[in-house]
């Protein structure tokens, strides 16, 4: 049988940074390959920053939820996520205002690093909540 070892917050927070890494290095690389293009907002890097640094707070409040009262966990889950959808739909609605143009650019960047963010945190979560069940 496989021993599932807990992420604890140090660990995360070094592949998460890991994980930051590659998509910065594939955000670097894509322009490259795709020259002539336009792929990226103007301000991509304040999206990115934006979901990078929201989804680790929805994080660490969730680890915060889950090891204060493992039976609450499932309500910092969600309340996590409410929160993090809330801040999301705050700041789309705020960059549309701001920036006029590239619309339909701005969806794909922000709808695939939210995806991308998401897929991660949750992966983490999954591994988290794994190794409760085992207990």
């Amino acid at each position: 049988m496989q021993r599932i070892i807990p992420l604890t917050l140090a660990k995360f927070t070094s592949i998460y940074l890991i994980f930051i890494g590659v998509l910065i290095g594939v955000v670097a690389v894509l322009p490259l390959v795709f020259s002539g293009l336009q792929l990226f907002v103007p301000n991509f890097w304040l999206v990115f920053g934006f979901l990078a640094g929201i989804t680790y707070i929805a994080y660490l409040l969730v680890d915060i939820g889950i090891k204060r009262d493992p039976e609450v966990g499932v309500m910092a889950i969600m309340g996590s996520i409410a929160i993090k959808m809330l801040f999301c739909m705050a700041f789309v609605l705020i960059y549309s205002i701001k920036v006029k143009g590239s619309g339909l650019i701005f969806m794909l960047n922000f709808f695939s690093l939210y995806l991308l963010f998401s897929a991660f945190e949750i992966y983490c979560l999954l591994r988290n909540l794994r190794h409760q069940n085992l207990k």
